[in-house]
Protein backbone atom coordinates (compact mmCIF):
# COMPACT_ATOMS: atom_id res chain seq x y z
CA UNK A 1 0.00 0.00 0.00
CA UNK A 2 1.26 3.70 -0.92
CA UNK A 3 2.43 5.51 2.18
CA UNK A 4 1.28 8.94 2.86
CA UNK A 5 4.75 10.37 2.17
CA UNK A 6 5.55 8.12 -0.90
CA UNK A 7 4.61 8.82 -4.31
CA UNK A 8 4.58 6.54 -7.62
CA UNK A 9 6.10 6.48 -10.62
CA UNK A 10 9.01 6.65 -12.75
CA UNK A 11 11.42 5.07 -15.41
CA UNK A 12 14.35 3.38 -17.36
CA UNK A 13 16.33 0.62 -16.96
CA UNK A 14 19.72 -0.72 -18.37
CA UNK A 15 23.01 -2.79 -17.49
CA UNK A 16 25.21 0.27 -17.07
CA UNK A 17 24.51 3.79 -15.43
CA UNK A 18 26.48 7.02 -14.31
CA UNK A 19 25.58 8.67 -10.97
CA UNK A 20 21.68 10.21 -11.28
CA UNK A 21 21.56 14.41 -10.89
CA UNK A 22 18.91 15.39 -9.11
CA UNK A 23 17.33 18.69 -9.03
CA UNK A 24 14.40 20.59 -7.01
CA UNK A 25 13.52 23.19 -9.74
CA UNK A 26 11.38 25.34 -8.43
CA UNK A 27 8.79 25.27 -5.50
CA UNK A 28 6.12 27.70 -4.17
CA UNK A 29 2.91 27.26 -2.26
CA UNK A 30 1.09 26.33 -5.40
CA UNK A 31 3.71 23.53 -6.91
CA UNK A 32 7.03 22.49 -7.46
CA UNK A 33 9.20 21.19 -10.69
CA UNK A 34 11.28 18.29 -10.18
CA UNK A 35 13.77 16.66 -12.47
CA UNK A 36 16.45 14.29 -12.77
CA UNK A 37 19.22 12.97 -15.22
CA UNK A 38 20.93 8.76 -16.15
CA UNK A 39 22.96 7.53 -17.96
CA UNK A 40 22.22 4.40 -19.58
CA UNK A 41 24.22 1.45 -20.92
CA UNK A 42 21.70 0.74 -23.92
CA UNK A 43 21.02 2.57 -26.94
CA UNK A 44 17.30 4.75 -26.90
CA UNK A 45 15.11 1.90 -28.52
CA UNK A 46 16.48 -0.51 -26.00
CA UNK A 47 15.79 2.12 -23.30
CA UNK A 48 12.05 2.52 -24.25
CA UNK A 49 11.46 -0.65 -24.63
CA UNK A 50 12.58 -1.08 -20.83
CA UNK A 51 10.72 2.30 -19.95
CA UNK A 52 7.55 1.18 -21.03
CA UNK A 53 7.56 -2.63 -19.25
CA UNK A 54 6.98 -0.63 -16.32
CA UNK A 55 5.84 -3.41 -14.31
CA UNK A 56 9.49 -4.85 -14.67
CA UNK A 57 11.38 -1.93 -12.56
CA UNK A 58 8.80 0.00 -10.37
CA UNK A 59 8.59 -0.97 -7.05
CA UNK A 60 5.62 -2.68 -5.24
CA UNK A 61 6.54 -0.51 -2.11
CA UNK A 62 4.93 2.70 -4.60
CA UNK A 63 1.84 0.62 -5.64
CA UNK A 64 -1.63 0.72 -3.92
CA UNK A 65 -2.02 -3.24 -4.88
CA UNK A 66 1.44 -4.62 -3.45
CA UNK A 67 2.36 -5.79 -6.72
CA UNK A 68 4.19 -4.53 -9.42
CA UNK A 69 3.25 -6.81 -11.44
CA UNK A 70 0.11 -5.26 -12.41
CA UNK A 71 1.45 -2.34 -13.07
CA UNK A 72 0.66 -1.72 -17.24
CA UNK A 73 1.71 1.18 -19.19
CA UNK A 74 0.24 1.32 -22.59
CA UNK A 75 2.70 3.59 -24.69
CA UNK A 76 -0.09 5.96 -26.87
CA UNK A 77 -1.72 8.86 -26.78
CA UNK A 78 -4.42 8.32 -24.45
CA UNK A 79 -3.11 5.38 -23.14
CA UNK A 80 -2.27 4.29 -19.59
CA UNK A 81 -0.44 4.19 -16.98
CA UNK A 82 -2.48 1.83 -14.56
CA UNK A 83 -2.37 -0.99 -11.78
CA UNK A 84 -4.60 -3.72 -11.47
CA UNK A 85 -6.72 -3.71 -8.25
CA UNK A 86 -8.04 -7.29 -6.55
CA UNK A 87 -11.44 -8.11 -7.13
CA UNK A 88 -11.56 -6.27 -10.93
CA UNK A 89 -10.19 -2.80 -9.53
CA UNK A 90 -7.84 -0.32 -11.43
CA UNK A 91 -5.81 2.66 -10.68
CA UNK A 92 -4.93 5.39 -13.11
CA UNK A 93 -1.98 6.87 -12.39
CA UNK A 94 -1.26 8.97 -15.31
CA UNK A 95 -2.55 9.20 -18.78
CA UNK A 96 -0.29 9.14 -21.32
CA UNK A 97 -0.41 12.79 -24.10
CA UNK A 98 2.47 12.25 -25.95
CA UNK A 99 5.15 9.51 -27.38
CA UNK A 100 7.36 9.00 -29.61
CA UNK A 101 9.40 5.76 -29.57
CA UNK A 102 12.83 6.02 -28.46
CA UNK A 103 12.49 9.85 -28.27
CA UNK A 104 10.11 11.04 -25.28
CA UNK A 105 7.00 10.09 -23.50
CA UNK A 106 4.80 12.41 -21.60
CA UNK A 107 2.30 12.03 -18.81
CA UNK A 108 -0.15 13.94 -17.13
CA UNK A 109 -1.40 12.90 -13.35
CA UNK A 110 -0.74 13.36 -9.76
CA UNK A 111 1.20 9.90 -8.32
CA UNK A 112 0.05 8.41 -4.86
CA UNK A 113 -1.74 11.00 -2.06
CA UNK A 114 -1.69 14.04 -4.69
CA UNK A 115 -4.42 12.00 -6.57
CA UNK A 116 -7.23 13.32 -3.97
CA UNK A 117 -5.71 16.85 -4.55
CA UNK A 118 -7.19 19.36 -6.66
CA UNK A 119 -3.69 19.38 -9.03
CA UNK A 120 -2.29 18.52 -12.31
CA UNK A 121 0.83 17.23 -12.66
CA UNK A 122 2.67 16.32 -16.14
CA UNK A 123 5.96 14.12 -16.16
CA UNK A 124 7.98 14.07 -19.33
CA UNK A 125 11.03 11.34 -19.98
CA UNK A 126 13.40 12.20 -22.54
CA UNK A 127 15.58 9.62 -24.40
CA UNK A 128 18.86 10.77 -25.99
CA UNK A 129 21.61 9.20 -27.64
CA UNK A 130 24.92 9.22 -25.64
CA UNK A 131 27.87 7.77 -27.19
CA UNK A 132 26.72 3.63 -26.80
CA UNK A 133 23.97 4.69 -24.52
CA UNK A 134 21.33 6.51 -23.67
CA UNK A 135 20.64 10.03 -21.78
CA UNK A 136 17.40 9.86 -19.87
CA UNK A 137 15.70 13.32 -18.51
CA UNK A 138 12.69 13.24 -16.49
CA UNK A 139 10.97 16.47 -14.84
CA UNK A 140 7.82 16.12 -12.83
CA UNK A 141 5.93 19.74 -12.27
CA UNK A 142 2.78 19.76 -10.17
CA UNK A 143 0.88 22.63 -9.66
CA UNK A 144 -2.55 23.32 -7.86
CA UNK A 145 -4.84 23.99 -5.21
CA UNK A 146 -3.76 21.46 -2.51
CA UNK A 147 -4.18 21.07 1.25
CA UNK A 148 -1.26 19.65 1.35
CA UNK A 149 1.86 22.16 1.94
CA UNK A 150 3.35 21.29 -1.73
CA UNK A 151 6.97 23.49 -1.13
CA UNK A 152 7.73 20.86 1.41
CA UNK A 153 6.58 17.61 -0.90
CA UNK A 154 9.54 18.85 -4.08
CA UNK A 155 11.97 16.75 -2.47
CA UNK A 156 10.41 13.77 -1.05
CA UNK A 157 8.10 13.22 -4.88
CA UNK A 158 12.09 13.65 -6.64
CA UNK A 159 13.30 11.29 -3.80
CA UNK A 160 10.14 8.80 -4.88
CA UNK A 161 10.13 9.43 -8.44
CA UNK A 162 13.74 9.11 -8.45
CA UNK A 163 14.18 5.52 -7.22
CA UNK A 164 12.27 3.75 -9.54
CA UNK A 165 13.71 5.63 -12.26
CA UNK A 166 17.39 4.63 -10.34
CA UNK A 167 15.69 1.01 -10.38
CA UNK A 168 15.09 0.87 -14.26
CA UNK A 169 18.73 2.44 -15.11
CA UNK A 170 20.56 0.00 -13.04
CA UNK A 171 18.44 -3.25 -13.23
CA UNK A 172 18.18 -3.89 -9.68
CA UNK A 173 14.39 -3.93 -8.98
Amino acid sequence: MIRIASFALGGVLALTCQPAAAEVLRTSPDGFAVTRTETLGVPPAEAWRKLIHIADWWSAEHSWSGDAANFSLDPRAGGCFCEALPDGGSVEHMRIIYAAPGQRLRMTGTLGPLQSESLLGVLTVTLEAAGEGTKLVWTYKVSGVSDIPLEGLAPVVEGVIGEQFDRLATGKP
